[in-house]
């Protein structure tokens, strides 16, 4: 761990694309498959002996145990290389194992406060540690000025639960003692241009819906 701080090395993970191995139905059942993936990508993610990562031909619960334990090990390496002061960025590697874009770049997040970083350690990962890992960060990585800056805007504070980052939100019962949504990003400022962030995750929607039905073709991955 030493030698690989010494020689500036930097950690991605990418927790989120292997836990469907530790937990496979938390990951084929997420809400999001429904109405965010496309049919060619879920036959893609379906057991096949011919598709990268399609590796479920019978999964078991001794599968499940023992990557439960790889993942305890894993992350208490990856959080004690931060602690030292080694460089923890985020990835997702998503689109195999039912990793959909997006969503499981959030989860990644949530699995970096698993692994014991703080949620303040947890933006600083996905942020700057990834600007400099890419020789960047005297242009992006951080607000400040002179620097380029990208946002993502949300109602809700992603320091307190970094659900409110997903495009569906996070489910909280308000004041009527009724379960509604919260959060989701609202925003996305990129380049100076504000994307309705919420609209283009209706579009994405829109076009599962009608390869769904039909009406477009969906091209094998």
């Amino acid at each position: 761990m030493n030698e690989l701080i010494s020689l500036d090395f930097t950690l991605v993970p990418t927790f989120t694309i292997y836990e469907a191995s530790r937990d496979l139905m938390r990951a084929y059942r997420a809400e999001w498959h429904d109405e965010y993936t496309l049919p060619s990508l879920w036959k893609f993610y379906t057991p096949n002996r011919k598709a990268h990562g399609s590796y479920w031909f019978y999964w078991t619960t001794e599968d499940e145990v023992a990557w439960k334990e790889n993942y305890r090990l894993w992350m208490t390496f990856v959080n004690e290389y931060k602690n030292r002061g080694g460089r923890v960025a985020t990835g997702s590697d998503s689109g195999f194992i039912y990793k959909l874009y997006g969503f499981d770049y959030i989860r990644e997040l949530e699995l970096l406060r698993e692994a014991g970083f703080h949620p303040l350690e947890v933006i600083r990962a996905a942020t700057l540690e990834g600007a400099e890992a890419l020789g960047r960060a005297d242009s992006i990585g951080t607000v400040e000025p002179g620097k380029l800056a990208d946002f993502v805007v949300v109602e809700e504070n992603p320091l307190r639960n970094l659900k409110v980052l997903y495009g569906t939100g996070a489910i909280k019962l308000d004041e009527a003692n009724q379960p509604t949504r919260v959060g989701g990003v609202k925003y996305t400022i990129k380049d100076g241009i504000v994307y309705d962030a919420k609209k283009l995750l209706a579009d994405v929607r829109a076009m599962v819906a009608r390869t769904k039905s039909g009406a477009v073709t969906n091209p094998e991955p």
